[in-house]
């Protein structure tokens, strides 16, 4: 039986010895193999003469990989899936939340991530323990993937009725994280959860044609066009989850008890009640959702994908909004609604309200550019000016960036209201989800720490890019059309292989024009060699904690609290089971600031391991 997930408190964490995992492998896995080519290695060297100082950095360096990933696929993982962060000693567990052993996140960067890094380090030193680890976590992606085709951000491998648990308690009291206080049972494309995982699927297919795998591309392929809105203004768009709950949350609490310090005249909750169902732009879900597509056009020579991608490039095209304020939302009116058109900005969870959003803005003139690219069409930068001269209409004043000290070096607001085109900001009362709530009003003070009421626009370097993309030549905007998955040429036989490396950074739709460059990252002998020691005899690297979790004790107080303890802070009080920073709690006890554990980190892993892909790949 698997040891019960700790429910130790952080501050009995803080005074626990921390130690490393283990080395224990399966028997009969790809890591039993890797030791024993390790130990061959070792023996071989006996009398032969030394190699020269570059190679035996690099066999050096593959080795040390070869380590990393055997011990991630047999200690770490559970069945290939991952969450984010691991106790050295595997007895608790994190994805964005605190997570139960049996579970995988699929959230980046949890088993997708993983899984590509894995993969990458197999193109980069032809290792096949790293091949045989990222099809094993392939795999478990697969025995997550929900019957529709898609996939939730969270799997449990013990079964729908341990899901069903989590989320009516640790989910449930996750006072910040709302995507997670409701079972719905459906599949989501927010954070990239369905696209990275696909992304994986498709890499593992195009490599050896596993039928289990092409079954379940098949199924994720058939889940994306089952799901785009079809007709009317949201045409070529999708929700943020499907297929549609009926028992979906349409409003989120507003408690009778208020503090007498709340402001007159403030909006609060789900203005435009359930929101998984309107077109959504928030975390770039038609961004990801057209570059896997792309990949698939690429690939298996799915030209019937062509529609779909078009449509939801004349999707983000016609969402955006009339000038004066060109820009666009978090999410839109997938239909008419309440007097207001199909199109319309839209508010989302109760602390994204109805409003137009400067990071999404600048995501998706982004994304114009790289439709303009990926078709030579001058249409997608026509009304580019316009939303340029929005962002810079609405940029923050220094009287608020002064008086927030969470503004600093964010000359943008979130949110802007629709009209008015003035900055509204996000707050919070109470202690818990019982008895506190959001609402926002026009005050730049006392905002959110976990969803900043102020954003970083480079609006100098749009413009550039605009300028530079402008004045391309027809022949260069040929050229172009000519290396896009969407040119004809490519259609009809001239397949465009996919990047050799999806982990050193996240791919943006022009990468997969072809023979595009997709640089790795340039690391030193020294660096490389860092980063090997630091795997020890472990075999893994320990990485300080960025958040810690209250355990589950039960619903919170619905007593009224009128204090401000917990306005800017990422949690409440200790029934609040939302991740925070240790060393910056709420100043309220029983909290008092303390260093974070070490971990194992999913993202580190990930990270480091990319490094090494890098240098390796280099030599």
């Amino acid at each position: 039986m698997k040891k019960p997930l700790s429910r130790r408190t952080f501050s009995q964490l803080a005074m626990t010895p921390l130690l490393a995992a283990p080395s224990v492998l399966r028997p009969g896995t790809a890591g039993t193999a890797g030791s024993a080519g390790a130990a061959g290695a070792a023996s071989g060297t006996a009398g032969a003469a030394a190699p020269a100082p570059a190679q035996s950095a690099r066999a050096e360096t593959v080795r040390a990989m070869r380590r990393a990933v055997t011990f991630m696929d047999g200690t770490v993982s559970y069945r290939g899936g991952y969450v984010w962060n691991y106790l050295p000693d595997l007895s608790a567990s994190w994805g964005e939340m605190e997570a139960r052993r049996t579970m995988c996140w699929v959230q980046p960067p949890g088993t997708p991530s993983v899984g590509h890094s894995m993969l990458d380090a197999y193109h980069a030193t032809g290792e096949e323990v790293c091949y045989r680890a990222a099809e094993r976590t392939g795999l478990a992606l697969v025995e997550a993937q929900l019957p529709v085709g898609g996939w939730n951000y969270i799997h449990d491998f013990a079964g729908e009725e341990s899901l069903r648990d989590w989320y009516a308690t640790i989910g449930a009291n996750g006072w910040r994280l709302e995507e997670f206080q409701h079972y719905y049972g459906n599949a989501t494309f927010d954070d990239a959860g369905t696209s990275s995982a696909a992304q994986l699927i498709l890499r593992l297919y195009a490599e050896r044609r596993d039928p289990r795998l092409g079954r379940s591309l098949d199924r994720v392929i058939g889940f994306l066009l089952a799901s785009q809105f079809r007709g009317g203004a949201a045409d070529g768009g999708w929700p943020q989850r499907f297929p549609a709950f009926p028992g979906s949350v349409s409003r989120t609490p507003w408690p009778e008890k208020r503090p007498p310090w709340l402001p007159a005249g403030i909006r609060h909750g789900m203005e435009d009640g359930e929101y998984t169902q309107q077109v959504t732009f928030n975390d770039d879900v038609l961004g990801e959702n057209i570059k896997f597509l792309l990949m698939c056009v690429s690939t298996l020579g799915r030209r019937d994908l062509i529609g779909p991608v078009v449509r939801a490039m004349e999707c983000l095209r016609r969402m955006q909004q009339p000038a004066p304020q060109a820009g666009w939302g978090l999410q839109h009116l997938s239909r008419a609604k309440g007097g207001r058109p199909a199109g319309a900005p839209a508010g989302a969870r109760s602390y994204e309200p109805r409003a137009l959003a400067t990071h999404t803005t600048q995501t998706n003139v982004q994304q114009l550019f790289h439709y303009f690219r990926l078709t030579g069409d001058r249409a997608y930068l026509r009304r580019v000016p316009e939303a340029l001269a929005w962002l810079e209409s609405c940029r923050l004043t220094n009287e608020q960036i002064a008086g927030n000290p969470l503004l600093a070096g964010r000359p943008h607001p979130t949110f802007v209201e629709l009209g008015t085109n003035r900055a509204r900001f996000v707050h919070r009362f109470g202690s818990n989800i019982r008895n506190g709530a959001y609402y926002h009003d026009h005050d730049h003070r006392d905002t959110l720490s976990h969803y900043s009421g102020g954003r970083s626009v480079d609006v100098a370097a749009l413009r550039a890019t605009y300028e530079e993309l402008a004045a391309l030549t027809p022949a260069q905007i040929a050229d172009l059309r000519a290396r896009s998955p969407l040119s004809p040429a490519n259609v009809h036989g001239g397949r465009i292989p996919l990047p050799r490396y999806f982990s050193p950074r996240d791919l943006q739709l022009s990468d997969l024009l072809r023979d595009a460059p997709l640089p790795l990252p340039v690391v030193t002998d020294a660096e490389a060699a860092a980063l090997v020691a630091g795997l020890g005899t472990r075999d893994h690297w320990l990485t300080p904690m960025d958040a810690v979790t209250n355990p589950y004790r039960g619903p919170g107080s619905t007593e009224p609290y009128d204090g401000r303890a917990y306005m800017s802070k990422h949690v409440g009080d200790r029934r609040d089971t939302s991740p925070y920073n240790p060393q910056d709690p709420p100043l309220e006890p029983p909290y008092r600031p303390a260093e974070p554990p070490l971990c194992i980190s999913s993202a580190a892993y990930v990270a480091n391991m990319a490094k090494l892909v890098g240098y390796v790949a280099a030599r």
